[in-house]
């Protein structure tokens, strides 16, 4: 009895194991996939991203597509997006506090815009309305700040994700406080980044000479010689960092 039970157990394993392999594509699913498909692994959605199509890119040139000051894909942040003109260029940036960062060198900025989170479209900050400090994640900061054309909007959604109520002023005077605070941060994590990028470059990479003098301009030249297999997002941001680092 006892081998009769011990023959239909192992017969059973067996047609289970052969149904996987054929669900599987011989043997093709799993971590095994994982470990050797060139397809990108797929990132968690952020509140602050939207798709290619819906985000309005202002910026000219090769590496239009990415934050100059950190070299942050912007559509990935585009609620949190800003736009100023320096001396008759148009630079976009991924966040208020890459803005700043221009305006701490000294930088005069005109004609500033910012997305407006209920429209996806730019509007003057002089008729923004900011939300400060709310539940939903920052842009290069560890407070966050979204704007809003409509004053009625913003008060709505600080009433559901928390967070003052203020203007461009308010906003910027914060993220001016914060400024030393959060770029520590971002070193910190950006030279984390930049290791695993340094990583990712050996495995991933056609190897390059070339030096760049911005992460933008790094991850523009990685897209555009497709220098690299199956990074996602994050990777390609580390990569670039890395590259512009080395």
């Amino acid at each position: 009895m006892k081998k009769i039970v011990l023959a239909v157990l192992a017969l059973g394993f067996l047609v289970s194991f052969s149904q996987a392999q054929m669900k599987c594509g011989g043997g093709k699913c799993g971590s095994a996939m994982s470990s050797t498909s060139d397809k990108p692994k797929k990132m968690m959605k952020m509140f602050q991203s939207v798709p290619k199509s819906k985000a309005t890119i202002l910026q000219k040139g090769k590496s239009k597509l990415f934050c100059p000051k950190c070299g942050m894909t912007l559509p990935m942040f585009y609620k949190t997006n800003h736009v100023a003109t320096i001396n008759g260029k148009v630079k976009q940036y991924c966040s208020i506090h890459c803005l700043a960062e221009d305006l701490q060198s000294g930088s005069k900025l005109t004609n500033i815009k910012v997305v407006d989170v209920a429209t996806l479209k730019f509007i003057d900050v002089k008729d923004a309305t900011y939300v400060v400090g709310s539940r939903k994640k920052g842009t290069m900061s560890r407070v966050s700040k979204y704007a809003f054309a409509k004053k009625s909007d913003a008060i709505a959604f600080a009433k559901v994700n928390g967070g003052k109520v203020t203007d461009f002023k308010g906003a910027l005077k914060e993220a001016k406080a914060e400024f030393l605070k959060d770029s520590k941060m971002i070193a910190k994590k950006q030279a984390m980044m930049s290791k695993k990028g340094e990583m990712m470059y050996g495995k991933m990479c056609k190897k390059t000479d070339k030096k760049f003098i911005s992460t933008a301009e790094a991850k523009a030249f990685i897209v555009a010689n497709k220098l690299c297999k199956g990074l996602n997002g994050k990777q390609l941001q580390a990569v670039g960092l890395y590259l512009k680092s080395r």
